[in-house]
């Protein structure tokens, strides 16, 4: 029988926001393709979101490759566009196969096949390497799909699931199809030449924040790969790709200290020429305090933690388990080490105000993080926390949770006077940050400077900050115009 063909392919979903750092691979993606292959499926990674492709362009490559299967990945702010894709799919070829997977289908599958079952084949609920090759098996073999854990698809009369599938226990046996991959369009703007990677440890999340997604789709489990197999295929990337950044996606790496300490150990054996891009706890940096300088050596270049909110109150409310004292301990060990440090604000519940925005800049300012995002709450419909916020939400149009676009509406503000106060808190903050320059170590000052260049050629920051030019102080004028000399004039 000949060889069915599956093309992954990315929605062409874009915020404004993720595309100024930096062009980041699925990688998912990587691990889905390498266990087709081994399952006897040729597969094509079509990344159209990094290439910017158009709806038209993305029929285009269908019509040519002519695939058996369509599959797309999508959370909640691109669901819509991962529907689109599906349904391009089944108007070029209706026998094309369409398959959704990731966070939003996993657990709104019953809305999507309602509502858009004519387009949509089959859900993959939770991790899908085992499952998508199982599922296409069953289906090109003509068997029967409610004995595929782990699926969700439309009987005819309704939407049905099967049980949940066991997560996968050993990651270090996962095939990675990294041939794949078309490196050439992966880079990390505030490195020149850079090739950038991404890798994962571990998967999971054992906390309980109400407002994130990560530990629903994990169940508040966490498993991780060994130290010396996560190591190895980071020094595969760097010599076979010339990766020389790797972000880890991780929500939490440095879960296990003695696992995670001997990462850092091999890493600082093996010497690479290579910076790492890392996120993780609070809490863990606290405990790591004697050990960040070997974060340092290791390569770890930049550290993300959340903070989420200066009020202990609310970090209570989001589930947080960490105090306010605690976020600012961390993000100074960070500095100490000189690594750059960033963190996010997540803003816009509905008790919001003016005052409380105001006191949330001046204590980001305080607690000092080389960089700081101002996020407006984004109420997944399947998050803990969505019940509260529902009676505030303005508009259901999924593609507009993302973090950016405030959709819950505080009871004594309008939405275009929150949105206003979250870019202008955000402008305010870079403003105080970038007068502290000369404070900073050269590698900060340097990436800092690049960053603030990104900031002002890639999101709405720097039309902002040249639309108040006539009414900054002089210093700041004066720091414009020798950024302007130092990389390029401001138009």
């Amino acid at each position: 029988m000949k060889r069915k063909n599956v093309m992954l392919i990315t929605p062409p979903y874009h915020s404004g926001v993720v595309e100024s750092a930096g062009t980041w691979l699925n990688l998912g993606f990587v691990y889905i393709a390498g266990s087709l292959r081994n399952a006897g499926y040729d597969v094509e990674i079509y990344d159209a979101m990094s290439y910017f492709h158009t709806y038209d362009e993305i029929g285009k490559r269908i019509e040519a490759h002519k695939p058996d299967v369509v599959a797309t990945t999508a959370i909640t702010a691109s669901i819509n566009d991962c529907i689109e894709v599906c349904k391009l799919s089944k108007q070029i070829n209706p026998e094309i196969v369409t398959v959704l997977g990731n966070v939003h289908p996993t657990f709104m599958w019953e809305e999507i096949l309602r509502d858009h079952g004519d387009y949509i084949d089959c859900i993959v609920r939770g991790e899908g390497e085992f499952t998508l090759s199982e599922l296409l098996n069953c289906h090109f073999s003509r068997g029967d799909a409610s004995k595929v854990k782990g699926i969700a698809y439309w009987n005819g009369e309704k939407a049905v699931t099967t049980p949940q599938r066991e997560y996968i226990q050993d990651l270090d046996v996962l095939p990675a199809a990294w041939d794949l991959i078309d490196w050439k369009i992966y880079s990390y703007r505030p490195k020149e030449n850079s090739i950038l990677g991404i890798v994962s440890s571990s998967r999971g999340c054992n906390q309980q924040c109400s407002f994130c997604s990560q530990q629903l789709f994990w169940s508040r489990k966490w498993r991780a790969r060994s130290p010396e197999n996560f190591v190895s295929e980071i020094e595969y990337l760097h010599r076979t790709y010339n990766v020389n950044v790797v972000m880890m996606p991780d929500e939490t790496p440095t879960f296990d200290r003695m696992r995670w300490e001997r990462i850092l150990d091999l890493l600082r054996e093996r010497r690479m020429d290579i910076e790492l891009l890392m996120e993780t706890r609070v809490e863990d940096i606290i405990r790591d305090q004697d050990i960040l300088w070997k974060y340092k050596e290791a390569g770890i270049a930049h550290i993300y933690a959340g903070v989420e909110s200066t009020s202990q109150e609310t970090l209570d409310r989001f589930k947080k388990d960490i105090k306010v004292e605690e976020s600012r301990l961390a993000i100074d060990l960070i500095n100490q080490h000189d690594i750059i440090s960033e963190t996010s604000f997540v803003l816009g519940m509905p008790e919001e105000t003016k005052e409380s925005i105001n006191t949330t800049v001046e204590l980001a300012k305080h607690y000092s993080p080389d960089m700081a995002f101002f996020l407006a709450i984004a109420p997944w419909p399947y998050a803990d926390i969505y019940k509260e916020l529902d009676p505030y939400i303005i508009t259901k149009d999924y593609s507009k949770y993302n973090l950016i676009e405030p959709v819950v509406k505080p009871a004594n503000m309008t939405i275009d006077e929150l949105r206003d106060d979250l870019n202008r808190a955000t402008r305010i903050f870079y403003m105080d940050k970038f007068l502290r320059l000369q404070n900073m170590s050269s590698f900060k000052r340097d990436y800092m400077m690049a960053t603030f260049k990104l900031l002002m050629e890639h999101s709405c920051i720097g039309s902002q900050i040249k639309s108040i030019h006539d009414s900054m102080p002089e210093e700041m004028k004066r720091f414009i115009r020798d950024f302007a000399e130092h990389f390029s004039p401001i138009p």
